[in-house]
């Protein structure tokens, strides 16, 4: 299920920018209505009367950016991470993204039903469109049953399972394969959170049995392997069920080639990285620093070295990687983070970056030539829209699309600043990084 803003009806004609598909670039003018894109191309004003003029000169025109993975209001012991749909879908826009597939993550013994209707009932202030894809926290006939029924009676397709915390929301690779079989044999597709559980699990005791209790044990508590493995698996279990398998948040170079190859394989595996794999390291868990200063980058998986981050970008223009996501989940370092003072399992895991995927995107990976503008679309739009659903819809500049439109100026040049960000934390990953262009203005659906 989805719903799409459309508080007014506007009409618009953008006119002179450069409009960036992801097939290729061209100078041409849109025009939109009733929230689509009904032409495109050298449009003469005065066959559009009393549509608003938005002159892009020198500007570039993208498909309003997909994430697929934000976690807005996510419940936890510290509390709920800090932006809610209203919040986050303010960051998103603000930074260029238009449409977010957030989550329902079902409560044990809750039904998957009720929790979806919860759920779409907290996202209706969202400002974005937006999906939610399906949590699976346990696996019995009822649950079975329930998936069918989503997918069948709700039109959600997108099961999401972890195979990290299991004494809350984690299920067992038994389960995730029964699952599999299932939403594969109805046309599905099952998101996995790659980290094997109870091998994380025995890390963090051992630490914490012999005081290791920093904020940077976390790193070590999650080693690159337990990701690897538990990616290795979960395309084995795509094979044997002929399921569709969307690995999220991939933070190690062998995992994202693992997956590459498996592609290559003919099967029908899907690769997810976030902005901070691509652009931090693990310096970030220095244990000389403050717990305060680490407390920020303690997500999971965890930031890796420079190795895995410069490899992430090298499997990327491989293919191994078909979308940017950024995992949105913020806490406040003061008053959530530092319920881990004393324990670093108990640290909320999750960090802010819907509202700075696009700009560090273009500014990484674009401004240094790593990957092209059509690259950029496919990775930040197209991709998504085409693997959940929104393929005929969104992700490209098309008559007949939906209007979500990007309009971004690419000259410049701005320092990401906790102080003028529109997420709610007090924190920010990408504190005093130097990123180009911005958003001039943002239409979604016909409405800016």
């Amino acid at each position: 299920m989805e719903t799409n803003v459309s508080l007014i009806n506007r009409q618009y004609l953008i006119c002179n920018g450069l409009i960036v598909n992801p097939d290729k670039s061209e100078y041409a003018d849109i025009a939109t209505e009733n929230g689509k894109i009904i032409a495109l191309g050298k449009l003469n004003p005065s066959e559009y009367a009393g549509f608003e003029y938005i002159d892009a000169s020198g500007k570039l025109i993208f498909p309003g950016g997909i994430d697929p993975h934000v976690h807005f209001a996510l419940p936890t012991p510290a509390g709920n991470s800090c932006d809610d749909f209203l919040s986050g879908s303010r960051a998103a826009l603000s930074g260029g993204t238009s449409a977010i597939i957030d989550f329902v993550t079902p409560k044990r013994g809750q039904s998957l039903i009720e929790a979806y209707h919860l759920r779409q009932k907290e996202a209706e202030s969202s400002l974005c469109s937006y999906k939610l894809h399906m949590g699976i926290s346990e696996w019995n006939e009822t649950v079975k049953q329930e998936v069918i029924q989503c997918i069948r009676e709700l039109g959600i397709k997108s099961f999401k399972a972890y195979l990290a915390y299991k004494t809350s929301i984690g299920i067992s690779v038994d389960d995730l394969r029964q699952l599999m079989l299932v939403v594969g044999e109805e046309g599905g597709i099952v998101l996995v959170h790659c980290e094997e559980g109870d091998k994380i699990s025995e890390l963090q005791k051992k630490y914490i049995s012999e005081g290791k209790t920093h904020a940077a044990y976390h790193a070590l508590s999650r080693p690159p392997e337990t990701e690897i493995n538990a990616i290795n698996q979960v395309i084995r279990f795509s094979e044997e069920t002929s399921c569709p398998a969307y690995i999220v948040h991939i933070s190690t170079a062998e995992g994202a080639r693992n997956v590459r190859m498996a592609k290559e394989k003919g099967l029908k595996v899907y690769g997810e990285t976030c902005i901070q794999y691509l652009m931090l390291n693990d310096e970030v868990y220095n244990p000389d620093k403050d717990n305060y200063q680490v407390f920020p980058y303690v997500i999971s998986p965890p930031i890796r070295s420079e190795e895995n981050r410069t490899g992430l970008w090298e499997e990327l223009l491989k293919g191994a990687i078909d979308t940017i996501a950024t995992d949105h989940c913020p806490f406040n370092t003061f008053g959530q983070k530092d319920k881990g003072l004393d324990d670093f399992t108990k640290i909320p895991n999750g960090a802010g970056g819907v509202e700075f995927r696009m700009g560090l995107m273009y500014t990484f990976g674009v401004l240094t030539k790593k990957i092209s503008l059509q690259q950029m679309v496919c990775l930040t739009s197209t991709n998504a829209a085409r693997i959940f659903g929104w393929g005929d819809k969104k992700g490209k500049l098309k008559v007949g699309f939906d209007a979500d439109l990007l309009i971004w100026v690419p000259e410049p040049t701005g320092i990401i600043s906790q102080k003028d960000q529109y997420q709610r934390c007090d924190s920010n990953i990408y504190e005093g990084i130097h990123i180009s262009g911005k958003v001039f203005d943002i239409i979604v659906s016909g409405h800016h």
